[in-house]
C-alpha cells in the first residue's frame, strides 16, 4: 500500500476550519474589508458565514483564495525563521 500525500493545500481542511483560522488571524473587520461580503460586516458569526458561503460559490472561492494566501504566507514566515 502506498501513502500518497495530496499536493492540494485545501485537502482535509473544512470550510469551518478555514473561516475560523482566518477570523483568528485577521478578525471580522479586516475580513470584511478584504472580502466585501455582508455577513462579514453586519453581525458576523461563523454560523451565518458558513451558511452563506456554502450556498454562494463565488464567495467561497474568495475565502479559499484568502486562506491559501494566509497558508503560503505562514509557511514562508516559518521557513524564514529557521
Amino acid at each position: 500500500m502506498t501513502d500518497k500525500k495530496s499536493n492540494d493545500p485545501l485537502h482535509g481542511v473544512t470550510l469551518e476550519m478555514m473561516l475560523t483560522r482566518l477570523v483568528e488571524h485577521y478578525g471580522w473587520e479586516a475580513m470584511g474589508r478584504i472580502i466585501h461580503i455582508r455577513c462579514f460586516n453586519n453581525d458576523p458569526s461563523i454560523g451565518s458565514s458558513l451558511h452563506f458561503l456554502r450556498r454562494t460559490p463565488w464567495a467561497r472561492s474568495k475565502v479559499e483564495a484568502l486562506y491559501l494566501r494566509y497558508v503560503r504566507k505562514s509557511l514562508k514566515q516559518s521557513n524564514d525563521v529557521t
